[in-house]
């Protein structure tokens, strides 16, 4: 069984991280993975510390298990959230949109592993200077609020940058993805999309089937002119943003364009005006299935084919 330093550090039995997905990663998602092994992580999205709370209640209910809250820096609600998860001592924090510098001490005296998103290498040292448990390297093939690095690419040059934990994320979704990451130097990966297709997601259902019906092409990138671009599923909403975003639309009209479309998409399926966040590996998500099963399968995929890696030497 693949097991690297990661899991003894977290407590858990796969280096397996599910990624933290505005609205959709909820304490029944996270539960599950944890039960199965990874580890589960709440979304704090643009929600109120009074959601946040609720989820990681329902967490604790059903699992025993370390899990992890995503905090989005960008949030009205950051600094409560930044406290509840200190109050409620979850396992695990990782963060996005944002430098985690100032909390750090909080979270690190409530006894958190603090793992930061980061998408470059300057960031990466940065975080590593700031005091971060581990580093997760997400790259641009992601579902989300993306960066301009290839998983590929970003991945190894983190793990030069810093001595510590790196965990890959962005295109990953089987064991020839998890195996990939092993031999680019990550200790772990975290997975969002494949989640996507669990059991135990509770996203509508066009949004899940969106995902299983998903092609090579079936994502494209938004938002660029206003700096936070975004990886999501082509729909009708997707395309007349695209449209508005190349013309002379102002910015503030954008922004009012993009709110709580993820919502809608989550809890409503709109394909008009909702945004079906979404990575790349979306075409290779084919079924729904457990979300235990789905951390099981990628790591029993990984490891004969890492166990196989010298095949390639003579």
């Amino acid at each position: 069984m693949i097991k690297s330093a990661l899991c003894d550090m977290l407590g858990i039995r796969y280096p397996v991280f599910q990624g933290g997905m505005a609205w959709i990663a909820d304490g029944k998602l996270a539960a599950a993975v944890s039960e199965g092994g990874g580890l589960g992580i709440i979304a704090a999205g643009n929600a109120p510390a009074d959601y946040v709370k609720e989820q990681i209640h329902i967490a604790k209910e059903l699992t025993d298990k370390p899990f992890g809250v995503n905090i989005m820096l960008m949030s009205p609600f950051a600094d409560d959230v930044a406290q509840l998860v200190a109050d409620e001592k979850v396992a695990v924090v990782t963060t996005g949109a944002g430098n985690p510098a100032k909390y750090m001490e909080t979270w690190k005296a409530a006894g958190i592993k603090v793992i930061p998103v980061v998408a470059s290498v300057a960031m990466a040292k940065m975080m590593t200077r700031a005091g971060a448990t581990a580093l997760i390297a997400e790259g641009g093939e992601s579902g989300g609020h993306v960066g301009e690095l290839t998983t590929i690419v970003l991945v190894p040059l983190v793990c030069d940058a810093t001595d510590l934990p790196v965990i890959a994320a962005g295109g990953i979704a089987d064991g020839r993805g998890v195996a990939a990451a092993f031999m680019l130097g990550a200790c772990g990966v975290q997975m969002g999309t494949r989640f996507l297709s669990a059991e135990e997601c509770s996203i509508h259902s066009t949004y899940k089937e969106k995902v299983l019906k998903a092609n090579d092409l079936a994502t494209m990138v938004t938002g660029k002119k206003l700096g936070h671009p975004v990886r999501s599923i082509r729909t009708n909403f997707t395309r007349e943003y695209a449209k508005a975003e190349f013309s002379d639309t102002p910015d503030d009209v954008l922004e009012k364009m993009g709110e709580g479309a993820l919502r809608l998409a989550v809890q409503e399926g709109d394909l008009d005006k909702g945004c079906f966040l979404c990575g790349q590996i979306a075409a290779m998500v084919k079924k729904e299935q457990p979300a235990a099963e789905i951390v099981r399968e990628v790591m029993e995929e990984a490891e004969p084919i890492l166990m196989g890696a010298s095949k390639w030497v003579e």
